[in-house]
């Protein structure tokens, strides 16, 4: 598995740490490299930064998007704001969000009964090499465009298979609506009756199929508010995909930054037991 140009011993940390969390190791022995890596050292172990580093990740605040039906939104209490009668500083606050609102995480259970919560993700599916599928060119004269298995042929045409354990970003460009419900989502109504007015573009239900019968990926995302475009009614790729227990990160940021592979993806989402989806902090660097 190729990190691009991750520095080696950074490549060999991140491996060590997703073995030992995954239990993926089935050799009992390290490498020397390893068990360099791991062994107590007199001296700060000195590890490299990566060369780029993005978030992905919109803030969560008054201006955040949910689902039409979602009323209350993202809100924030303070608690405590100013100094102490001891003399010093203290802020403290309160907050309160749907679980699928703003950049967030869909688990398996979403859609498919049975299937892993949030608490219940492996992080190899959270923590993984990424790949940006560009569909900007059709979803920008298309709001209801569907990215199909012809965009991931091309894209394996020029780029090669799609990697086994890839995390899979589609960027339509809706991003850079974020703010603007009218033109992200298609509405700007809330409430049941803004359901029928959604139109954004999602994945495809026969290239989620697709994905599940040809290719090994370990999760999904895009940067609109769903999977499943918005006019979708029975939400088809969602449960393809959640069936399969591949997690899907929605409404995520700034995918125009990423290079089209070579990246490594951190999508770790506010660990909620029993959470069908979650807040998300995803980034990529390489």
């Amino acid at each position: 598995m190729r990190h691009s140009t991750l520095s080696g011993s950074l490549a060999v940390a991140i491996s060590s740490i997703l073995l030992s969390a995954c239990g993926a190791a089935e050799d009992p022995q390290p490498s020397a490299e390893q068990a360099a890596v791991a062994a107590p050292s007199t001296q700060a172990t000195r590890v490299a930064a990566p060369d780029h580093l993005v978030d992905l990740t919109h803030g969560f605040g008054q201006d955040t998007i949910y689902w039409p039906t979602d009323v209350d939104g993202f809100d924030l209490e303070i608690l405590s704001a100013g100094h102490t009668e001891a003399g010093y500083y203290y802020a403290a606050n309160r907050f309160s969000s749907a679980e699928h609102g703003g950049t967030h995480i869909d688990a398996p259970i979403h859609f498919a009964e049975g299937k892993p919560t949030v608490d219940r993700i492996p992080l190899n599916r959270l923590v993984a090499p990424g790949v940006v599928i560009d569909a900007t060119g059709p979803a920008s004269t298309n709001r209801d465009y569907e990215v199909g298995v012809s965009d991931f042929e091309a894209w394996e045409t020029t780029h090669g298979r799609l990697p086994d354990g890839a995390i899979v970003l589609l960027r339509t460009g809706y991003s850079q609506h974020w703010g603007d419900p009218e033109r992200y989502l298609g509405t700007a109504k809330t409430g049941p009756e803004a359901i029928p007015e959604l139109h954004f573009p999602g994945l495809a239900p026969a290239a989620a199929e697709w994905l599940v019968a040809e290719r090994k990926i370990a999760a999904i995302g895009l940067d609109t508010p769903s999977i499943d475009r918005g006019q979708s009614s029975l939400f088809e790729s969602h449960v393809t995909l959640f069936k399969a227990e591949i997690p899907a990160f929605e409404n995520v940021a700034s995918l125009d930054q990423l290079p089209p592979k070579d990246f490594m993806v951190v999508a770790l989402p506010m660990k909620i037991e029993g959470g069908s989806g979650a807040p998300l902090r995803i980034i990529a660097y390489w």
